[in-house]
């Protein structure tokens, strides 16, 4: 998984106008949490493509956070986007897009499907699991991407004369097996190294909370929004 602050630069000057990038391994598709002012040009700069973008989460309708939206998805329908866009947000976004789309006299050729932000499960794609909490100034976030087995190595397993079936996906989680013979199968030697899994937690509170706490006690990763 792949974190990156899309104005790392204006971090220190001012909290409450931050884009976060989440780009998860063996994927092209890139989330945000916050379309700030000069978003999409952050993500270029930063080496990625923004038709690849699939999520845009929005923490609060803030001016900060919500500034370079309109841009946003006016370049995408520029570049001849087709695929569809999920946006996640509080429920007055709609108002927000539909009076943007009105006065720019702007129509998108691509799909654009709302999300309402509430409390609870929101995203579980790719094996990520995003949670939503409804905070003081915003919607605060809690990102969890379990542990992923390791590559299985066919060419061991075909080394050791085994038929392929389901003992592959037992040896691939790490289980062993004793033989009459009193050879044991060790799926940690057929396996590559298991990638670790995360839980980062997102908050847009200056202020402590029970909720806060519990979230960054659970975490190994703490990120402002």
């Amino acid at each position: 998984m792949v974190l990156c602050y899309l104005n790392s630069n204006l971090y220190l000057v001012q909290k409450s106008n931050i884009s976060l990038l989440i780009k998860l391994s063996s994927f092209r598709d890139i989330w945000i949490f916050n379309c700030t002012e000069g978003c999409q040009f952050n993500i270029i700069t930063q080496g990625f493509k923004i038709n690849n973008l699939s999520k845009i989460i929005l923490t609060s309708l803030h001016i900060n956070n919500i500034s370079g939206l309109l841009g946003l998805l006016s370049s995408l329908n520029l570049i001849g986007r087709t695929k569809s866009l999920h946006l996640y947000g509080p429920v007055d976004l709609r108002y927000y897009l539909d009076l943007g789309k009105k006065y720019s006299r702007t129509n998108f050729n691509y799909v654009i499907y709302l999300h309402i932000l509430k409390t609870g499960l929101i995203i579980n794609h790719y094996g990520c699991r995003i949670y939503a909490f409804c905070g003081k100034s915003g919607f605060e976030f809690t990102v969890i991407r379990p542990e992923q087995y390791g590559t299985f190595f066919l060419d061991k397993a075909r080394c050791n004369y085994l038929v392929p079936g389901p003992l592959y996906g037992k040896l691939k989680k790490g289980m062993s097996f004793l033989l009459p013979d009193g050879f044991t199968l060790d799926g940690v030697r057929l396996t590559s190294q298991n990638a670790i899994g995360s839980h980062l937690s997102c908050s847009t509170d200056n202020f402590y909370c029970r909720r806060a706490i519990e979230n960054i006690s659970n975490g190994n990763v703490l990120l402002l929004l």
